[in-house]
């Protein structure tokens, strides 16, 4: 199993227009963040979690040259809104349409949003065309299985997801947009290799995570390695990471991980 964080930041993105982002040093790639996406490779299959506003420059950064299935795992824009750019895996795909899973209310988002991409084969060529799918609580897939179960977003809810490598077994857990976990989550992510966590800054935030949360849940799953994501300008990720624990770390845009 292969991992990419395309984007490790929030909806604002860091740095923030027309802010100084004070106590974030931009003089550290690692604290340039764009909009959170994942993109993960199961025995072959490519798999796109969410594309943000940056989603095309993403792609070219990290050399994304293929993409099977994508999932959303909510509405929100910084979510959402990179999605026309799947016209370009559209074409690779010999201008064919590409499977997309997600909520009602994300699905919902995308048609509203993207209407002229609702269809079985691109309208006209160069376009983009979605089959949209409601995610199951388990989606079989040639390389493996994602389980999805539903978690907490203020007014909304976001769906969480388990990655399980058909060949190796390797489990990646990506619980992002979340102010907490559920016990149906915790039970889902027993025996992972990887968890990935919404830590969004470090004090109280009605719809995310803290950082602290997202470090107590780390430790309550107990996965050999954790990594925080969508994290705002208030985590410098020098000052954070000698401050976490011993096995959660930090992402940042285009860090890899093999399993």
């Amino acid at each position: 199993m292969d991992i990419t964080f395309l984007g490790t930041g929030t909806s604002q993105g860091v740095p923030m227009i027309a802010h100084d982002n004070a106590g974030c040093d931009l003089s550290n790639p690692k604290n340039w963040r764009t909009r959170c996406s994942m993109h993960i490779v199961m025995d072959g299959w490519h798999i796109q979690v969410d594309a943000g506003p940056e989603f095309r420059l993403q792609c070219l950064r990290n050399n994304i040259t293929k993409i099977d299935t994508f999932l959303l795992t909510h509405g929100h824009a910084d979510h959402v809104m990179g999605m026309d750019d799947l016209r370009r895996f559209c074409d690779l795909k010999d201008f064919g349409a590409i499977d997309v899973y997600g909520s009602e209310e994300g699905l919902l988002r995308v048609r509203s949003v993207f209407p002229y991409a609702i269809s079985d084969r691109p309208k006209i060529k160069g376009y983009p065309a979605f089959i949209l799918h409601d995610m199951p609580p388990a989606l079989e897939l040639p390389g493996g299985t994602v389980y999805a179960t539903m978690l907490p977003h203020g007014r909304f809810e976001t769906i969480g997801m388990v990655f399980v490598e058909k060949s190796s077994g390797k489990k990646c857990v990506y619980y992002n947009d979340c102010k907490s976990l559920t016990e149906e989550a915790y039970r889902l992510a027993q025996g992972a290799d990887v968890v990935i966590l919404d830590g969004l800054r470090p004090h109280a935030h009605p719809s995310h995570m803290t950082v602290d949360e997202a470090v107590a849940a780390a430790q309550r799953i107990g996965a050999p390695q954790s990594w925080l994501t969508h994290m705002t300008f208030l985590v410098d990720h020098d000052t954070w990471t000698v401050k976490l624990p011993e096995g959660v770390h930090l992402a940042y845009d285009g860090l890899q991980l093999s399993l």
